[in-house]
């Protein structure tokens, strides 16, 4: 994954002040040039918060005024990347705090719209979107008739209730409902980068309104086309870990099949943090009928207090015949990683056919090998 420094580092802040010096002729741009020069150490968030606040200084205070600065460097090719989003942020900081709010308000979603095939206008929308959701969401969901596929995402992606690395916005939380109509005008989209959009959203979506997901993809299966079936696949994937009989239904998984699950067997009993532990199970289908299968499995993780905590992860989908036996292998990592930290002790893998749980293995968690 890059790194701050290659997204949003000094260099690229050298080009916002070149782009933006050509576009405001005679201004200075002190504080923009010290900005560029303070970026290291700071997360991508800090540095983007860091040139916004910058430009705000250099910058005219009016909004109309930034609005046409920013609108004259649209003209320089080199005004792109990820030069964009502290753009994007000062923009609309700007437009809130201007006091024709109203007007200032409309004109920084439509410069949003401008500067998103840029890079994207989906983080800065987000402040809009938390003042006042009635007035921005009928021009978001005109958006989804435009003709950028980039605009149209930024209605899709820009309104997501977990944006990764944007703020949450406790409007659309509080009515989750509110975001639907932009997903039916789009679920059906030419691009695949507008539709992947679209099923990260209803993803997001399920986290805590799993019947209006469940509801909502059930009415995109009965008027699909070519690619509806992977983004119901693909925006229900949280549900199916969490064996919600809607969601495994819709995808053709009939609760409790007649499978027989024998395992998981595990190449070993203890592994050590940084280790791979394989393992696999075998499926056969003891029913007189075809049974598609959606198959996860559970890590058991030993939390801090000594209780077991499961996390699902994905294993495999199967279509067996009668008498069909499959078996399935998989190496599952234990490397160190930000987001998890791992304590010694006795865990467990366990299988998920169709949401119901069979044949748990345990084995032992060492911190050094």
């Amino acid at each position: 994954m890059p790194t701050a420094d290659e997204l949003l580092g000094r260099g690229v802040a050298l080009r916002l002040i070149e782009t933006v010096g050509r576009a405001a002729p005679g201004r200075e741009l002190r504080s923009l040039n010290d900005a560029a020069d303070a970026l290291e150490g700071l997360s991508l968030r800090e540095r983007s918060d860091l040139l916004a606040d910058a430009l705000l200084k250099d910058l005219p205070e009016d909004y109309w005024a930034l609005d046409r600065i920013f609108r004259s460097a649209l003209d320089d090719e080199l005004f792109t990347g990820w030069l964009i989003w502290p753009v994007t942020e000062a923009s609309v900081r700007a437009a809130l705090s201007d006091g024709s709010t109203t007007t200032s308000f409309d004109g920084a979603l439509d410069l949003l719209a401008d500067l998103t095939p840029r890079l994207t206008g989906e983080f800065a929308i987000r402040r809009l979107l938390e003042t006042d959701l009635p007035r921005a969401l009928p021009r978001v969901r005109a958006w989804t008739r435009h003709t950028d596929a980039h605009v149209r995402r930024l209605a899709s992606e820009g309104t997501r209730p977990h944006l990764p690395w944007a703020k949450k916005v406790k409007a659309i939380l509080a009515a989750p409902e509110s975001t639907i109509p932009i997903l039916d005008a789009l679920y059906r989209d030419s691009s695949e980068y507008v539709r992947r959009s679209v099923a990260n959203h209803l993803n997001d979506i399920s986290r805590n309104e799993p019947d209006l997901v469940v509801a909502t993809a059930a009415r995109w299966l009965e008027n699909p086309d070519a690619h509806t079936q992977w983004v119901v696949r693909h925006g229900l994937r949280t549900l199916v870990k969490r064996a919600h009989p809607g969601a495994l239904a819709l995808q053709g998984y009939l609760p409790a099949p007649l499978v027989t699950v024998t395992g998981p067997v595990l190449a070993m009993t203890t592994v050590a943090v940084g280790e791979e532990l394989a393992f696999e199970v075998t499926l056969t289908n003891t029913g007189a009928e075809a049974a598609a299968l959606a198959v996860d499995y559970l890590v058991h993780h030993m939390k801090a207090n000594g209780a077991l905590r499961p996390k699902v992860f994905k294993l495999a989908t199967r279509t067996l015949e009668p008498g069909q036996s499959v078996t399935i292998a998989r190496r599952h990592s234990f490397k160190k990683i930000s987001t998890r930290t791992y304590y010694a002790g006795e865990h467990a893998i366990e299988i998920q056919v169709n949401g119901s749980v069979a044949g748990r293995s345990p084995f032992r968690l060492v911190l050094d090998a």
